[in-house]
């Protein structure tokens, strides 16, 4: 269940990094577009990590994670994302 989580975690991370950093580039300097993709997904990761305690871990995704993994995935991929595209967006901001 573990390994599920975290290989679930690092694919959306870096799905969700390639979009962050595309829509940091592609917005104007006062925009904030692109924290929504890691606004989204900490959304996403807190609403199933509430189906799995409301469903008690029945549902399982990719074999051995639950609704419970997933939700923990998208609150990691999120927060890195969100970390990265504020450094990169604050470094845009100053050039």
């Amino acid at each position: 269940m573990i390994t599920a989580t975290l290989t679930i975690g690092a694919i959306l991370s870096a799905a969700l990094l390639i979009v962050s950093l595309i829509l940091v580039k592609a917005t104007p300097k006062k925009s904030y577009v692109a924290y929504y993709p890691g606004f989204l997904f900490f959304a996403a990761g807190l609403i199933l990590l509430l189906f799995a305690t409301i469903l008690d871990s029945k549902v399982t995704v990719y074999g051995d994670a639950g609704l419970g993994g997933l939700g923990i995935a998208c609150l990691f991929a999120a927060a890195v994302s969100t970390m990265v595209a504020a450094v990169v967006d604050a470094y845009r901001q100053v050039a």
